[in-house]
């Protein structure tokens, strides 16, 4: 490591370590960010002794990250990974500050943002890429789904050597020849659901509707072309069997061996599926695989279980109709009476342009139990509007707000059960919020 890139290094654990002991914020961004101001080049010389793995797209990049790097924990004991989220070039940079020096075995598990792989990839030369999916995210920011494909197969090319392990149920992951090893993951299995809605697909090569033997939810399954026929790649990875769909977990088969998972939803079930893919990949046993499921970890904002005052609040993020509308399959699967807070926030992180909300489903909550509802954020008034047009009673909707009154209407919510949709700003600002009084650490 050059004499710039040591000063750099030291300046960035200098800052997190002011951030973590003097303040309630976890200093995930600022030291990378202060680090690479003194030395642009300091990425290249951190991750220079580690092997790789990108985990990117629009949806499940935490989750599938954070179960990884459980699964590879099992094997390997010298990882880093930003567990936080922190996906852009200054949070990469501030996952490896703190790291040991290390000169073999060591792993980094990145969450990277979409946008962020044409900074990050040349200096990281991953050995690994995982693709979860691509779903209409911020199109203000990135354009269709075919640009977002773009950028990950703008960093696959300039990496030549590194593997590929992507959803082989998405059509659009199917569509392009790479000279990266390739291997899928996917769903070799139906699934007794009402709750699904499969979204029109269009064949990437001849433009024709495709067709589905079977489909989990917007476009992904198992799908083929009837004009051309173009269709799904052979699967390496499997999901051979769903059991149980609940609010709180999931049971299914993997390759036709049980497993748990303590996170909820079908789309959790391919954050899952990813994970294990990798360990499969880096020869993990199943065995251990399944303990790391096991460890009932929640990332902050995916199904956090949050308790204030004498009510259970489950927070999800949100942000694109496709992971809104898993996150309400979820919700549907609420058996008590609850009350819905709905926060949204239009920031350039969440996606400015809020024309999303008009393709979710918000109308297929309307005959659950929703004893109250409690919309905030900076657009709640397009947040409230939208759910009045979905059916609800706009007398029965708490228009609080700014995040002060939106915890002060929790407090005083009719029932101990909430459950919590957030945009990612808000999802943010409401934990900070909660921390400030003492319901969150």
């Amino acid at each position: 490591m050059t004499v710039l890139s040591t000063i750099a290094k030291s300046a960035g654990k200098l800052t997190h370590y002011l951030l973590t002991t003097f303040t309630k914020g976890g200093g995930s961004s600022l030291p990378g960010k202060i680090a690479l101001s003194i030395d642009k080049n300091l990425l290249r010389n951190l991750a220079k002794n580690y092997d790789v793995i990108v985990i990117t797209g629009t949806n499940g990049k935490t989750l599938t990250t954070t179960l990884t790097t459980n699964v590879l924990s099992r094997k390997y004991k010298n990882i880093i990974t930003n567990r936080t989220g922190s996906n852009m070039k200054q949070g990469i940079v501030g996952a490896f500050l703190n790291a040991p020096r290390t000169t073999k075995d060591a792993i980094a598990i990145l969450e990277v943002d979409e946008g962020s792989l044409k900074n990050v990839v040349s200096e990281l030369q991953p050995r690994l890429f995982v693709h979860t999916n691509i779903f209409s995210d911020q199109l203000d920011r990135y354009g269709t789904t075919d640009k977002i494909y773009e950028l990950l197969l703008d960093a696959a090319r300039e990496v030549p050597d590194a593997a590929i392990i992507a959803n082989g149920d998405l059509p659009l992951f199917n569509s392009h020849t790479l000279n990266n090893e390739q291997k899928f993951f996917g769903f070799d299995t139906d699934i007794e659901s009402s709750d699904r809605t499969k979204e029109d697909a269009h064949c990437p090569e001849c433009r024709h509707t495709l067709e589905y033997n079977h489909f989990t939810y917007a476009n992904l399954g198992d799908y083929h072309c009837p004009s051309c026929g173009f269709k799904r790649p052979e699967l390496d990875y499997k999901v051979t069997g769903v059991q149980e769909l609940d609010v709180t977990h999931s049971t299914f088969k993997l390759d036709n061996d049980p497993f748990t998972l303590h996170n909820a939803g079908i789309y959790n079930i391919y954050n899952a599926l990813a994970a294990y893919s990798v360990g499969k990949y880096f020869d993990v046993p199943t065995a251990d695989i399944k303990e790391a499921f096991n460890e009932n970890e929640r990332v902050f904002g995916r199904q956090e279980v949050i308790i204030a005052y004498d009510k259970k609040i489950i927070l999800n993020v949100v942000k694109n109709p496709v992971g809104l509308d898993q996150v309400l399959n979820l919700v549907k699967l609420e058996k008590e009476p609850f009350t819905l807070v709905a926060l949204l926030n239009n920031r350039p992180a969440d996606g400015v342009d809020l024309k999303w909300l008009d393709d979710t489903h918000f109308e297929s909550l309307t005959d659950l139990n929703i004893e109250k509802i409690i919309t905030g954020g900076i657009a709640v008034d397009t947040m409230t509007d939208r759910l009045v047009t979905a059916g609800f009673d706009r007398d029965n909707i708490d228009a609080a707000g700014d995040l002060s009154s939106v915890i002060e209407a929790i407090e005083h919510a009719p029932t101990t059960q909430i459950h919590m949709l957030a945009t990612y700003t808000a999802m943010l600002e409401i934990r900070k919020a909660l921390i400030d009084k003492g319901h969150l650490k």
